[in-house]
């Protein structure tokens, strides 16, 4: 983390990413896409759909290589990055056919470290295994939903989850949210956890670097009228203007769940997420 001196007003309290950690280059050419932004707004109509969006500082895509096209094939990796689509840092590495890729990169990975994707492999940070290969109480991240699909979830900055139990053609993981959920063994998973742990302490400082993220500013819903937000009217300054908050249609809006229950997902949670 990198802390500045408070030579302005915004500078002080500011916070930053340490990027002495990684390699100075320009980025793989040929694994970059643009990709056209909405900034909130439906593809269909142009009418904002999302609030609070728009504008931003232009910025390519990085292609990620999120499951396992190259397997068995080990590969070298030859340099860190930043990436400002995400919040992780990636790692560029390249096959002995010179082929390149760019992967989420763990924690405590080194440019010439060397790492591959197969079915069982060791346990080192950056190689991709499958569950049921991975012993209890090991640290993965990048882990498939469903075999072959490429990994959905934990790829962001400090997150791992942990594998708890195997339990038949299932294993356990505890997710980064305390969620104790079954994925099918033959889902793959990246060993260790996502790099860029400090992200959690990044700091602003200023409005200025908001806007540059394509965040457009917030209005208080508590400022609001009572039909614009469920949190709007009552007199004076207060949080919730009506006894209870309630949604556009009337709705409770206040401790209710809102996980539809019949969503065939819900047999693989073990147990819930803790408040």
């Amino acid at each position: 983390m990198k802390i500045y001196k408070p030579t302005t007003a915004a500078r002080r309290g500011m916070t930053g990413i340490d990027f002495s950690q990684l390699t100075r280059k320009k980025p793989e050419k040929r694994l970059l896409k643009y990709v056209r932004r909405n900034s909130g707004r439906s593809s269909s109509t142009g009418r904002i759909t999302v609030n609070h969006k728009g504008g931003g500082v232009k910025r390519m895509y990085r292609i990620i290589e999120f499951s396992q096209t190259r397997m068995n094939a080990p590969a070298k990796v030859i340099a860190l990055e930043y990436d400002p689509n995400r919040t992780a840092f990636i790692a560029l590495i390249e096959y002995a056919d010179a082929q390149r890729q760019y992967v989420i990169a763990p924690q405590n990975l080194k440019v010439g470290d060397e790492i591959v994707f197969a079915e069982s492999t060791l346990l080192t940070p950056g190689n991709r295994a499958q569950l049921k290969n991975i012993p209890v109480g090991t640290s993965v991240y990048n882990v498939e939903m469903e075999p072959g699909k490429g990994g959905t979830t934990v790829r962001s900055a400090g997150s791992s989850a942990q594998v708890l139990a195997h339990d038949g053609e299932y294993v356990n993981l505890k997710m980064p949210s305390s969620e104790v959920r079954m994925f099918l063994n033959g889902c793959f998973a990246t060993i260790g956890a996502v790099s860029n742990p400090e992200n959690r302490f990044y700091r602003l400082g200023k409005a200025g670097l908001s806007r540059m993220k394509g965040r457009r500013p917030h209005v208080r819903g508590s400022a609001m009228n009572p039909v614009d937000h469920p949190h709007g009217g009552g007199e004076g300054r207060q949080g919730i203007g009506l006894k209870h908050p309630k949604t556009p249609w009337g709705k409770p809006a206040l401790g209710v769940k809102t996980r539809n229950k019949k969503k065939w997902s819900s047999k693989l949670i073990i147990s819930r997420r803790k408040k």
